[in-house]
């Protein structure tokens, strides 16, 4: 049976698109090269000396230079058979050929498909024996082989287990780069679906955050400020709202041709993401000291990423009264976007968040670490928790 090496460079037979000639071609060529070399050669030389009395001998050449190629079509389930009975045909049709013939290319494909397909040591010991035996009994029944052509059949030989040796050699090769190939490509989709993955716990976490804080500052105020009260519930449809844009953008990248229907996060928006989540009991100020300076895009991205997420664990786990937003740009040498959120909650126990499989935690350092930057989360000196993120600055846009 074929071996795994070729059967990846060829193409199982399972309909799996592949690359070359079809295998009807590859299994028909070598026999029709082998029937046009062979037979008509044998015709030639069979009218040529019928006057001589050797009917049956050429009979016998010419059943011999068609069964040859003939045994190649099952040279690819089973190769090993195959070059044996080829070898056997070709040292046969050497002893019986009253004249020199035309070259028995049959057990040149047999051999070269044999070593391709994994059964050299097939090839080996039939082409042995076969030769061996030609010689030995040509020389018994006063057969002349002159020296050129023993040394020109066997360089032809040898060169066939040569050709077989290179297309295996090239079928290992192939499969190898398929492999790696399956291998990038399933790692990349791997990475697309945590990066969604990562983008949907933002956003949902996050809006379903915001809108719980809403939510309890219009119950808490609906019998004292109905207003305010209505305020707080438009804050909770317009974050729905806007949730729901993010989601649809963020699945977007599944769909082919698909943009994102909302434009990425910015630091300009978070002032409105502050809003959304300032409550009674609860202060957030920012300090945007960048002024005019605007760091990439990518940056921005992924500094509201970590904003974001930051607030959302103040309000659902620190219990935080204070939370102080600092943004920064700093030299050490290149130009950073430093990012300091620190709150006055329970903080993390002198515990790494990360070790406990806290998503929003993993998601941060993930973002951080894609743009080359770092970041620190721990708890902070006067208590409470404390996240500095440094995101290489880049090219403003």
């Amino acid at each position: 049976m074929p071996d795994q090496p070729l059967v990846a460079a060829f193409g199982p037979d399972t309909g799996r698109i592949r690359v070359g000639p079809p295998r009807q071609v590859l299994l028909i060529a070598p026999v029709v090269l082998s029937l046009l070399v062979q037979v008509p050669a044998t015709f030639w030389i069979a009218a040529h000396i019928a006057s001589h009395g050797l009917h049956w001998r050429m009979a016998l050449h010419l059943v011999l230079a068609v069964a040859g190629p003939l045994a190649l079509l099952a040279a690819r389930r089973f190769p090993g058979p195959t070059v044996a009975v080829v070898s056997a045909l070709a040292a046969l049709d050497v002893l019986i050929t009253p004249v020199y013939g035309p070259p028995y290319v049959a057990l040149a494909f047999a051999i070269a498909l044999a070593v391709a397909r994994g059964a050299t040591v097939w090839a080996a010991v039939s082409v042995a024996i076969g030769w061996t035996a030609a010689i030995l009994i040509g020389v018994g029944i006063g057969r002349i082989w002159h020296p050129g052509i023993i040394v020109a059949a066997t360089v032809a030989l040898a060169a066939s287990f040569a050709l077989g040796m290179f297309v295996r050699t090239r079928g290992a090769r192939m499969a190898a780069v398929r492999a790696d190939l399956a291998r990038r490509r399933q790692s990349a989709e791997e990475q697309e679906r945590v990066r969604i993955a990562r983008e949907l716990h933002d956003v949902l976490g996050h809006a379903l955050s915001q809108m719980n804080v809403q939510a309890s500052v219009g119950l808490h105020l609906f019998d004292r400020d109905p207003e305010q009260a209505r305020t707080a519930l438009e804050n909770v449809k317009s974050t729905s709202k806007l949730a729901l844009e993010e989601v649809r953008g963020v699945l977007g990248v599944l769909r082919d041709g698909e943009a994102p229907l909302v434009p990425q996060a910015e630091l300009a928006e978070l002032p409105r993401l502050i809003a959304g989540l300032t409550a009674p009991g609860l202060d957030i100020a920012l300090d945007d000291r960048l002024g005019d300076h605007a760091p990439s895009r990518a940056a921005q991205f992924a500094a509201y990423r970590i904003v974001q997420e930051a607030l959302t664990n103040a309000v659902r786990h620190a219990q935080a009264a204070h939370v102080h937003i600092v943004l920064e740009r700093q030299e050490d040498p290149d130009p950073r976007l430093v990012v300091t959120i620190a709150d006055d909650g329970r903080g993390f126990g002198g515990v790494d968040p990360g070790s406990s499989g806290h998503g929003g935690v993993l998601g941060m350092r993930e973002r951080a670490a894609l743009l080359g930057g770092r970041i620190e989360i721990g708890d902070a000196s006067g208590g409470g928790a404390r996240i500095v993120a440094a995101l290489p600055w880049g090219r403003a846009s």
